[in-house]
C-alpha cells in the first residue's frame, strides 16, 4: 500500500498519550487551571448584558434618556378593589374605601423605599365601574436594584390588605420592583432545584450504566469541574462579551450534558479493550484514537452550532452562545487530556465499587455483551432498509408536520406562569379594571425646545389621538424634564394582556398616529417603546436573524463532518437526519404547548403559544448535541469497515457496539433536561420538552432504525468522495489496534496508528 499504510497520529490519540506518560503533571495542569479559572473569575467580577440592547426604537429611546442623564424610576401601583360586583359592591367613593386608599398611601410613604405617592382621586386611576382604584407611587435608588428593595413595601402593603379584609376590600401590589422579585424568587429556586437535582440524577444513571462506583464518578467530576472552569472564564470573557443569569443556566444545563456524554464514550471504549484482553497502555491508545478522536469532532461541531448564536444580533443569545461554546471546549480539552491521565493512575481500581446486582453479563472471551435489543432490532432494520426507512421516516414527518403551524411569541405572564403566582391573578385584574394600564406603551419626546409652542401643540395632538384611534382608552398620563428637554408620554394599549391586539395598537400609534402628529414638528424625536414594543421589537430582530443563523449552522456543521470522514454521503444524511430530528422537536412542541395534546402530563394547560427564542435556540442546541451521537455511532461504523468488514457488518457492528453508550448518554441527557420540564415557568418546560424529545428521538429513531437503514441503502456510496474534492484536507486520522489490518478502499487513503 507503499504511503497509504503511514502511520499518522491525531491530536486526540497524541494528547491521550501525552497524558498517559505524564499522569500527574496532566491531573495537576487540570486542577491548575480550573483553580486559576475560578480565582480570576471571582478577581474580576461578571459583567452583564444590557437588557435594552435591541436595536430599532428600543434602543433610541435608551440613548436620549441616557444621553440627557434621566433616571426613570421603577413605578408600582397597588389595586384597591371590591370583591363584590353589582349594586351592592362598595365604590370608591364610599368613605370606607377613601380610608383604604388613605391607609395604603400612608404605609408606602412610611417605609422610606418609595417617592411620588400619588392619589387615585388626583390622577384618573378610578375605573369606569367605580370598583377599583390604584395608588401609585415609584422607588427610590437604582431601577436596577429596585426589586431588592421592594420587600418592605410588598409588607406594608399586606398589613393594609390585612387590615381591610373585612371591608370586602382586595388590596394588591404590582409594579416593575414587585413583578421583577416575584420572578426572581421562583425562577431562583426553579433553578436551584434543578441545578441540584441534575448532578445526583447523572451520577444515578452513570452508576447503573458501568455498576461501579468509581467509573460513575469520573464523568460527573469531569462535567463539575468544566462547569466551574466555565463560570471563571465567563466572568473574564465577559469584559469583551457580557453575560447573564440565562447564559450561566444554560452553560449548566449544555456543561453537564457533553460533560458526562463525552467522558462516557472514552470510558467505556477503554473498558472494553480492556475487556477485550488488551493491556492498560494499549487499551487507552486505543480509546484516544478512538472515542477520543469522536469526542474532538463532536466538540468542534457543537462549538461552531453554538456560535450561530452570535448572528442573532442579540446580546441575550450572544451570551448564552459563546457560554455554551466555552463549557463544551473545556469539556472537549479535559475529556481527552486529564481523563486519561486519571484512567492510567486508576487503572484496575476504576472497577472499585462494584454494585453486586448491576454487574454487567459477559461474552466468551471477557467482552462486555451486545444489547440483545438493538442487535435484533438493526438486524430486521438491515433485511428491510427500504421498509424501515419508510415508516421512520414517514413517522417523523407526520411527528414534525404541525411545526408548520407554529405560533410564536413573547409569553404573557398568565401564559408564562398560569395560576402559579399570586401577582399573575394581580396583573389579571388590573388587566381588567385598566385595560392595557399595567403594560402601557411609553413615548420619549425629545426636542430642542420641549416648552416650545410647536412641540407642546404637537405633544397635545398626539394625546388626543391616541384615544381617538382606538389605540388607545386613555388616560394618556405626561411627564416633562424642561432642564433636558424630554417628555415622557404613558400610553395605555387597547388589547391589554392580549399581545396580538396590542401590538396592533402599538403599530396604530407608531404607523399612524405619532408621524400625524410629533412627526411633523422639525427636530422632534419620539420613539415608542415599552413592554410590548420590546416584545414586538425582539420578534422581529429574532425573526430576522433565524435564516443567516440556520444558513451558518447547517453548512459548518455539513463541512466539518465532509472534512472529519472524507464523505460526501456522510455529510449530507447527517445534515438531514439532524434537521429531521429538530422537526420533530418542533412538532412535539406545538402539539403540547399550542394544541395542548397532553399538556396536562407536563402542567402546561393552556399557553397556546411557543415562547419567540426557543425555535431558534432549539435548532443551535440540538443541531450540536446531535452530532455527539452520530460522530460517535458513524465513527465506530468506519473503524469496523476500514478493519475489512463489509458495509453492512460494519454498520451492524457499529450502532450494536455502541448502543449501550449512547443509551446511557441519552438517558442522562433526556433526565437533565427533563429536570427542566418540571420548573414552574413556560418557557422552561418548553425548553426541557422540546431538548429531551429531540435527544430521545435522536437516540432511538433517528441514530437506531434510519441511520443504518440509510447507510445499508447507500451501501460503498456511504465513503464517496468525488475527485473534485480530494483536495480537502484529510481530517481522519483513522487509528486501530496494532492486532487490526486495515483495508483500503478504492480512492481512499487508509490513515492507521499501531
Amino acid at each position: 500500500m507503499g504511503n497509504q499504510n503511514r502511520r499518522v497520529r491525531g491530536i486526540a490519540a497524541r494528547a491521550g498519550g501525552w497524558s498517559a506518560r505524564h499522569r500527574w503533571a496532566a491531573v495537576g495542569i487540570w486542577v491548575l487551571f480550573v483553580v486559576v479559572s475560578m480565582g480570576i473569575g471571582s478577581a474580576v467580577g461578571r459583567t452583564d448584558v444590557d437588557q435594552n440592547d435591541l436595536k430599532g426604537e428600543i434602543n433610541q429611546a435608551t440613548g436620549i434618556v441616557d444621553d440627557a442623564g434621566i433616571k426613570e424610576p421603577v413605578g408600582e401601583s397597588v389595586l384597591i378593589q371590591t370583591k363584590e360586583r353589582g349594586g351592592n359592591a362598595l365604590k370608591a367613593t364610599d368613605p370606607r374605601f377613601r380610608q383604604a386608599v388613605d391607609d395604603v398611601m400612608k404605609a408606602v410613604g412610611a417605609t422610606g423605599e418609595v417617592t411620588a405617592v400619588t392619589s387615585p382621586y388626583k390622577s384618573d386611576s378610578v375605573s369606569k365601574d367605580g370598583r377599583s382604584a390604584l395608588v401609585r407611587f415609584d422607588m427610590r435608588g437604582d431601577d436596577e436594584t429596585a426589586g431588592d428593595r421592594v420587600g418592605p413595601v410588598l409588607d406594608a402593603v399586606d398589613k393594609v390588605a390585612d387590615a381591610h379584609e373585612r371591608e370586602g376590600l382586595r388590596i394588591e401590589e404590582l409594579g416593575g420592583a414587585s413583578m421583577q422579585k416575584t420572578f426572581d424568587d421562583a425562577f431562583g429556586k426553579d433553578f436551584q432545584q434543578a441545578e441540584y437535582s441534575a448532578v445526583p440524577v447523572a451520577f444515578g444513571i452513570l452508576l447503573i450504566a458501568f455498576g461501579a462506583l468509581v467509573a460513575a464518578l469520573l464523568p460527573v467530576a469531569l462535567a463539575v469541574t468544566a462547569i466551574m472552569a466555565t463560570m471563571g472564564l465567563m466572568a473574564l470573557v465577559s469584559q469583551v462579551q457580557p453575560m447573564s443569569e440565562t447564559a450561566n443556566s444554560v452553560m449548566l444545563l449544555v456543561g453537564l450534558a457533553v460533560g458526562v456524554d463525552y467522558c462516557l464514550f472514552y470510558l467505556r471504549r477503554e473498558r472494553e479493550e480492556r475487556a477485550k484482553g488488551h493491556d492498560a497502555q494499549t487499551a487507552l491508545r486505543i480509546a484516544a484514537a478512538t472515542s477520543g478522536r469522536a469526542v474532538v469532532v463532536s466538540g468542534i461541531t457543537v462549538c461552531v452550532a453554538m456560535a450561530g448564536m452570535l448572528f442573532t444580533g442579540i446580546g441575550e443569545f450572544e451570551a448564552m452562545g459563546v457560554a455554551s461554546l466555552m463549557v463544551v471546549a473545556v469539556a472537549m480539552v479535559g475529556s481527552v487530556t486529564v481523563l486519561p491521565a486519571l484512567l492510567s493512575l486508576l487503572g484496575e481500581r476504576v472497577e472499585k465499587g462494584r454494585v453486586p446486582f448491576l454487574r454487567r453479563k459477559e461474552r466468551a472471551g471477557g467482552v462486555p455483551s451486545e444489547s440483545r435489543l438493538w442487535r435484533a432490532v438493526v438486524g430486521r432494520v438491515l433485511k428491510r432498509p427500504v421498509v424501515s426507512v419508510v415508516i421512520a421516516a414517514g413517522v417523523l414527518a407526520a411527528i414534525a408536520l404541525p411545526a408548520l403551524g407554529m405560533k410564536t411569541q413573547q409569553l404573557t405572564l398568565d401564559q408564562e406562569f398560569g395560576d402559579s403566582l399570586p401577582i399573575v391573578a394581580t396583573y389579571e385584574r388590573v388587566n381588567e379594571a385598566f385595560p392595557g394600564g399595567s403594560e402601557p406603551a411609553e413615548v420619549v419626546v425629545k426636542a430642542d425646545d420641549i416648552d416650545a409652542a410647536p412641540v407642546r401643540a404637537a405633544i397635545a395632538d398626539f394625546r388626543e389621538r391616541a384615544v381617538s384611534s382606538g389605540a388607545s382608552k386613555g388616560p394618556v398620563d405626561m411627564k416633562v424634564h424642561k432642564g433636558e428637554n424630554v417628555a415622557f408620554l404613558t400610553v395605555p394599549l387597547v388589547g391589554g394582556s392580549d399581545q396580538e391586539k396590542a401590538e396592533k395598537s402599538l403599530d396604530l400609534l407608531r404607523d399612524d398616529v405619532r408621524p400625524a402628529t410629533l412627526g411633523e414638528v422639525d427636530g422632534v424625536e419620539a420613539p415608542v417603546t415599552g413592554q410590548v414594543a420590546g416584545s414586538k421589537d425582539f420578534n422581529d430582530q429574532l425573526s430576522s436573524s433565524v435564516p443567516p443563523v440556520f444558513a451558518f449552522v447547517v453548512v459548518f456543521a455539513f463541512v466539518l463532518m465532509l472534512l472529519s470522514f472524507r464523505s460526501l454521503t456522510i455529510a449530507v444524511t447527517s445534515t438531514v437526519l439532524n434537521l429531521l430530528s429538530v422537526g420533530a422537536a418542533y412538532g412535539i412542541l406545538v402539539m403540547v404547548f399550542q394544541h395542548g395534546w397532553g399538556a396536562s402530563l407536563v402542567g402546561a394547560e393552556g399557553v397556546g403559544a411557543i415562547i419567540a427564542w426557543l425555535p431558534l435556540f432549539l435548532f443551535v442546541i440540538l443541531f450540536g448535541l446531535s452530532m455527539d451521537y452520530h460522530v460517535f455511532v458513524v465513527s465506530r461504523i468506519r473503524e469496523a469497515r476500514l478493519q475489512g468488514r463489509t458495509t453492512r457488518d460494519a454498520i451492524s457492528h457499529g450502532v450494536v457496539t455502541t448502543a449501550g453508550v449512547v443509551t446511557s448518554a441519552a438517558v442522562i441527557m433526556v433526565a437533565v433536561f427533563a429536570i427542566f420540564g418540571t420548573l414552574s415557568m413556560q418557557s422552561m418546560k418548553q425548553m426541557g420538552v422540546g431538548l429531551a424529545a429531540a435527544v430521545l428521538i435522536d437516540a432511538t429513531v433517528i441514530r437506531g432504525v434510519l441511520l443504518p437503514a440509510v447507510m445499508a441503502l447507500l451501501g460503498e456510496r456511504n465513503w464517496y468522495l468525488p475527485r473534485w474534492l480530494r483536495w480537502l484536507p484529510d481530517f481522519t486520522h483513522d487509528e486501530s489496534s496494532a492486532e487490526e489490518v486495515p483495508v483500503s478502499r478504492p480512492g481512499e487513503r487508509v490513515r492507521v496508528t499501531g
